[in-house]
């Protein structure tokens, strides 16, 4: 076998150099697009992503769009805007629990109604979230250890989601419209008492006051200006007596045509 060129082994030898310089660069570049505490790794053949304890106090912008399972567990995230994930269509498991999440906007899921199967909201701070916010969504959810305001608007969002499997004894009323709610499961709570329906009496009742107060201002106003002409008329006519007589009868009769 003839010896190889030195020029060639030197080019050789560059050329591995370069490519070796530019994989730690792109894996530097990668590893520097992550927030720090955030990597990407493989389970059971789905891509994951994971950012637990990683101090994190918003959704990170730099998720891969190809993400599967994606866990923000236990960080400092407070609210949840329109289209948080919506650049994560595969996404199949999304766990948020162990935050300060206090805030839901509607539409933040959205773009993630058609695989996403799981997602944990567990031990955050949520008391209340409108059904708009799950709209589309099929993922069974965990909605427990919440500081939840008992009222219409959960007894809506618990008939809009589906509940994760052993997660509904979980979702407590730390406050409610009634008080002796307090402290009891809220499925056990809506089992005997229908908020929506307590909220429609009161909207009912409410509408009935308001209408007769308008109906009472009203009436009265007509009263009142009745009562006025009367008066007006009154002493109208009690200058009329006063005028000599030729002059009383002329003014009478005007009087009266107006007043019919």
């Amino acid at each position: 076998m003839p010896p190889v060129e030195p020029f060639l082994l030197r080019s050789m030898t560059m050329w591995l150099l370069l490519q070796s310089v530019l994989l730690l660069a792109s894996c530097l570049r990668s590893a520097a697009a992550f927030p720090k505490g955030c990597y990407p790794s493989e389970e059971e053949g789905l891509k994951t992503f994971r950012c637990s304890n990683a101090r994190l106090t918003e959704v990170p912008k730099d998720i891969p769009n190809d993400t599967n399972k994606l866990y923000l567990d236990s960080n400092r995230i407070p609210f949840l805007p329109r289209d948080a994930f919506r650049d994560l269509p595969l996404l199949l498991e999304l766990d948020l629990s162990h935050n300060a999440i206090a805030g839901v906007e509607s539409g933040a899921f959205r773009g993630l109604g058609e695989h996403l199967h799981s997602l944990d909201l567990s031990s955050n701070r949520l008391v209340s979230v409108s059904k708009d916010a799950f709209s589309n969504l099929k993922a069974k959810v965990n909605l427990s250890n919440n500081p939840w305001l008992c009222d219409c608007r959960l007894q809506e969002l618990i008939r809009t989601v589906e509940l994760a499997a052993g997660s509904s004894g979980g979702i407590v009323c730390d406050s409610s419209v009634q008080e002796e709610h307090v402290g009891k499961a809220f499925l056990q709570v809506i089992a005997d008492t229908d908020f929506c329906n307590m909220y429609k009496k009161t909207t009912d009742i409410a509408m009935l006051v308001t209408m007769f107060g308008w109906f009472a201002m009203v009436i009265s106003y007509l009263v009142y200006y009745v009562r006025q002409n009367q008066e007006d008329a009154r002493r109208h006519l009690e200058y009329l007596k006063s005028l000599p007589s030729k002059q009383r009868r002329s003014e009478e009769s005007s009087t009266i045509s107006t007043v019919v």
